[in-house]
């Protein structure tokens, strides 16, 4: 497992609850790594996944989706989660709030904070260097920190928890691709 997989996966299992068996949905889940490393740190949480383009060889089940409409029935699952996916879409709150649609408890975001011209460039450089190899979208639709906060409360959903040191990448490369570009979230449903 890589280090950035490791890292996002013990975050985004940190935030979710361990009382109960729990159902998710990884959207836009690509090989599904993340996923399948949150499941083996939370035996109680299953995730499968929803992506645009389909890899050959995923580490959960995996559905090609339109990119737009979930196909899954209001409250389908406990929790969704979008990890670096929103500033992929071409309406980042269409989808948010599908996956609010398909949810019953939380939704978790890993994204990024673009809030100057300086965090444009350095995110747009590492959505280029991650992504080119798989014919992902780059639209570079990155919000800054008030954007989020105007999607979340337009789609009724209140930050629980965030982390916004993730240390992703060693010394030194994580002086210019840490710092202030990275958050994980997760956004409570309804009141």
């Amino acid at each position: 497992m890589n280090r950035r997989v490791q890292i996002l996966a013990e975050h985004l299992a940190s935030l979710i609850p361990e009382t109960e068996p729990l159902n998710g949905l990884d959207v836009g889940c690509g090989s599904g790594e993340v996923a399948a490393s949150i499941c083996q740190l939370r035996s109680h949480v299953s995730i499968r996944g929803i992506d645009v383009l389909v890899r050959p060889q995923t580490q959960i089940p995996v559905q090609q989706f339109d990119g737009f409409a979930i196909p899954f029935p209001d409250c389908h699952f406990d929790f969704t989660m979008l990890v670096d996916v929103l500033h992929h879409a071409d309406d980042a709150e269409r989808l948010l709030a599908e996956c609010v649609r398909v949810s019953r408890q939380f939704v978790l975001i890993k994204d990024h904070y673009c809030n100057s011209i300086w965090d444009d460039w350095r995110l747009r450089l590492m959505d280029w260097v991650g992504n080119r190899s798989y014919s992902v979208a780059l639209p570079y639709n990155y919000l800054s920190t008030s954007q989020w906060k105007t999607m979340y409360d337009n789609r009724g959903l209140s930050p629980q928890k965030t982390i916004n040191k993730l240390h992703l990448y060693p010394q030194p490369v994580s002086l210019i691709f840490d710092s202030n570009l990275h958050f994980i979230s997760r956004l409570k449903i309804g009141s």
